[in-house]
């Protein structure tokens, strides 16, 4: 529901927004990194949907520089490392949409998402009523991965 009351506002750059965010919690930034920065995704698809943005708004791979890409990643592998022990995840889906026609929800600011997954994952709820489901809060999950990633230092 607040993705579709939200929907048709015209906002400004989720990414920027957040960014210039006083409260990391709020804004659901869980790491800030020189070049990129690593947050929750406000409308997940599962628990643990992540995404590693770039500081620097561009729109496109081709626009972003080598280092750029290249803390993006280091931050997936992060994510990966972290929602590993929080979650427990089967597998993973990793990618950039870019490009409306892409998928991309926010065209202008490039972005990685982690969403993580499980065996049976897919129930009757989002390929019948088009409805996801999930188990705990965007806060429950901020909580949780941002314990993690600050008692630990990945080893990557």
């Amino acid at each position: 529901m607040p993705y579709v009351a939200t929907a048709d506002r015209s906002a400004g750059c989720i990414f920027c927004e957040a960014l210039a965010a006083s409260d990391d919690r709020k804004a659901l930034v869980l790491l800030r990194r020189p070049l990129s920065f690593l947050l929750l995704n406000a409308f997940p698809y599962a628990s643990g949907h992540l995404m590693a943005a770039l500081i620097r708004h561009v729109g496109t791979l081709g626009e972003a520089t080598a280092d750029e890409l290249s803390q993006a990643m280091a931050l997936v592998q992060l994510a990966i490392w972290a929602l590993d022990r929080v979650y427990h995840p089967d597998g993973y889906n990793v990618g950039i949409n870019q490009g409306r026609v892409a998928g991309a929800g926010v065209e202008g600011h490039l972005h990685v998402h982690v969403v993580p997954r499980w065996n049976g994952d897919t129930s009757f709820m989002p390929v019948l009523g088009g409805v996801r489901v999930l188990p705990e809060s965007l806060d429950a999950t901020y909580d949780r991965l941002s314990s993690v990633l600050a008692s630990h230092e990945h080893p990557g």
